[in-house]
């Protein structure tokens, strides 16, 4: 009868200490994610606008025109129909690669992204220049109504 007993109360330590393992276990994985929710709305400009100006880089070098003119300003949307934004784009040039290189915010609603661009054309194969070119091109992004847009003149 004794034996029964301590197996009885040695089973229960062990359900016990499984239990606590398992909530322990739980805790800590919602932990996790809540801190994780906590970094993600934490972001810093200059992180936003580096996500932003790179995703928008990937439509370009995908040709998506359209996806790319989705980052621009709300004013430059209503202004300049998409159709048109795609037709103002150059054929000539295929834009390989797109790429933030730096992020400086001097105001809270002002960001400037410097992008290095890998481009490449037709013409420059055909009269023996280098396949690729790199440069830079500074943009301009604002921050409106919680999100940032890259701005181009009209």
């Amino acid at each position: 009868m004794m034996a029964a007993t301590m197996n009885a109360v040695a089973s229960h330590q062990s359900h016990l200490r499984l239990s606590l393992l398992a909530k322990t276990g739980c805790a800590a994985v919602v932990l996790a994610v809540l801190s994780g929710c906590a970094t993600f709305g934490t972001s810093t400009p200059e992180k936003a606008v580096e996500a932003r100006a790179n995703a928008r880089w990937a439509s370009w070098v995908k040709r998506d025109y359209a996806e790319a003119y989705k980052y621009n300003t709300p004013g430059y949307r209503a202004t300049v129909p998409v159709d048109k934004f795609v037709s103002l784009r150059g054929k000539d040039v295929r834009i390989l690669k797109g790429e933030v290189n730096k992020v400086t915010c001097d105001k809270p609603d002002h960001c400037v992204a410097r992008v290095e661009l890998t481009a490449a054309s037709a013409l420059m194969t055909r009269y023996n220049f280098p396949k690729q070119i790199v440069t830079y091109v500074d943009e301009i992004w604002l921050l409106e109504d919680g999100q940032w847009w890259i701005f181009e003149p009209l």
